[in-house]
């Protein structure tokens, strides 16, 4: 169950990992047409003001089409073989699905207590999805959608039908399935939704009023669980489902933006579901104090080693918002630390939220800056002053407090092992490969290979190759393998010679910890595994 919760996890950061951009976007169009910050110039009917309007357009895409996203995201991350063809198929069924719902609702609406009269948005319950007027089911429904259509895709994508019903074999089997399966589901959601939809309504009031303790326990799992991969489970309702507020927290904060910036009453006061967006002051005020008790506590002779690994990671993590490559490393040498960084973050962030902190900050410095400090600065400039002042405190106790148990417990972080030794963010190894075992020609002239692939070839050797491997996805950072042999893979030493970072042992699951390029990694793994490629490392 734990793998299948994993990889449902990974797979969810595919479309996630687009919500980044597209946030920093929306933010900045509406900057730009706001007087109050650049002057007549974004009035409305001037030039500036139409150019602006244009491109926020376009920034407002990926909240627009969210559940298209999440549908073809899962089903390329979860199905099994013939991930484009699933994801195609996750699509015509999804929109199926909501033309049935839509006519179900058309003739039946009263009966399920739905007024389908009503124009879309606002209580009504109702959204236009890929120009459907339907319920709005939100990302949970494209989730569901997408979890049986891949279920569908791995069970009959490959059925062998008779030759006289040939043309129905492949995706199209799969898509006459579904077709199926969904006037079921069209009538169990046009029935159950509204009622859902009204619990939800429930929840939300309760979440937004549960105060400081609620913020507290919300960051806390979103950080403890980062290990697991089901920290998406945590966030991933707030920030862009139903679970606080209609739409999601990033959604509702760039659609009110202006609007709060224009108020002079508290943010808090304004918007205190904006609590449940704070989990990214961990990231840039934790991580500046993490890395320096790293350093402080190194050896003396490999500081500057120390330090060359740790600034790019921390720069990374304050001004990207990206902290796993540095998580991973004090998670993998002193796991204890790890749960003091979920205990101190969760108190950070609700200390902040006591004293009014609230808004978009989930990201990094960047997003931080055009979501909240910039455009709300002139009136808000007070509570900015005071998340500086508790952001800044909290990085002083990480690094009081790190130093300390470092030391206390003499835990081996990087830098405090012998020159030689492994305690360190990665190992650069230099190493060549003498020849694929296959027709004995270099892995560089397969087709298809790039940069990645001598490193997705060191991994699948680590992993016994090809055909040990049962499954493969991957989250932002790590590359996530399920295999058929324990015996067959290789010591921690055989993933870093690849330069990952570590390695997370899980049973017959494991998480190599490869960085940002992981995505990359992973596309030339799957080819290399569908190849039946072993590599030999020449180190």
């Amino acid at each position: 169950m734990m793998e299948k919760l994993q990889r449902f996890g990974g797979a969810m950061f595919t479309p996630v990992s687009l919500f980044a951009f597209a946030g920093i976007s929306v933010a900045i169009t509406i900057i730009m047409q706001n007087p109050l910050i650049v002057g007549e110039i974004a009035t409305e009917g001037t030039a500036w003001y139409s150019i602006w309007s244009i491109l926020e357009e376009g920034a407002w895409t990926i909240f627009n089409q969210m559940e298209l996203l999440f549908l073809i995201g899962l089903s390329i991350g979860l199905a099994k073989k013939a991930q484009g063809r699933a994801a195609m198929e996750a699509l015509v069924v999804y929109l199926t699905f909501n033309y049935f719902v839509s006519g179900i609702l058309q003739q039946f609406g009263p009966t399920f207590g739905v007024d389908f009269s009503q124009e879309v948005g606002g209580d009504s319950g109702l959204k236009m999805i890929a120009g459907i007027k339907t319920l709005d089911t939100n990302i949970l429904g494209a989730i569901v959608i997408a979890l049986i259509v891949v279920w569908l895709h791995d069970r009959y994508f490959e059925k062998k039908l008779p030759d006289w019903l040939g043309i129905f074999q492949g995706s199209a089997y799969v898509v006459i399935l579904g077709f199926f399966v969904m006037i079921p589901m069209g009538v169990l959601t046009s029935w159950l939704w509204p009622m859902v939809q009204n619990g939800i309504a429930s929840l939300q009031g309760f979440m937004a009023n549960s105060g400081t303790f609620g913020v507290w326990i919300y960051i806390f799992l979103e950080r403890l669980l980062i290990p697991t991969g089901l920290h998406h489970f945590v966030y991933v309702p707030f920030n862009f489902g139903p679970a606080i507020v209609e739409g999601g927290l990033q959604r509702f904060w760039a659609e009110n933006m202006v609007t709060f910036a224009q108020s002079t009453e508290s943010l808090k006061t304004l918007f205190p579901e904006g609590g449940f967006a704070l989990h990214g002051n961990s990231k840039v005020f934790a991580a500046p104090g993490i890395a320096l008790a790293f350093y402080f506590t190194a050896r003396k002779e490999n500081r500057k080693k120390v330090a060359a690994l740790l600034i790019p990671v921390t720069l990374t993590a304050v001004l990207a918002g990206i902290t796993e490559p540095l998580d991973f490393t004090f998670l993998f040498l002193a796991p204890a630390l790890f749960v003091v960084h979920a205990l101190l973050a969760a108190t950070m962030s609700a200390l902040m939220y006591t004293f009014g902190v609230v808004g978009d900050f989930g990201g990094g410095a960047l997003s931080m800056m055009s979501k909240n400090w910039i455009p709300l600065f002139a009136n808000h400039w007070d509570t900015y002053l005071i998340q500086f002042a508790v952001g800044l405190s909290f990085t002083f106790i990480y690094f009081i407090l790190f130093r300390f148990l470092i030391n206390k417990f003499n835990l081996k972080t990087p830098g405090r092992e012998a020159i030689d030794g492994e305690a360190k963010l990665y190992t650069k190894k230099d190493y060549k490969f003498k020849k694929a075992q296959e027709k004995g020609a270099p892995i560089t002239s397969f087709e298809g290979a790039n940069q990645y692939t001598e490193r997705a070839l060191t991994f699948l050797d680590a992993f016994g190759g090809s055909e040990n491997i049962a499954s493969v996805t991957n989250c932002a950072t790590r590359l996530r393998v399920t295999v058929k042999d324990l015996e067959m893979v290789h010591s921690d030493a055989a993933f870093k010679a690849g330069g990952a970072h570590g390695v997370v042992r899980n049973g017959r699951n494991f998480q190599v910890i490869v960085g940002l390029s992981v995505p990359q990694v992973r596309e030339q793994f799957e080819l290399l595994t569908s190849q039946g490629i072993k590599g030999e490392i020449n180190l």
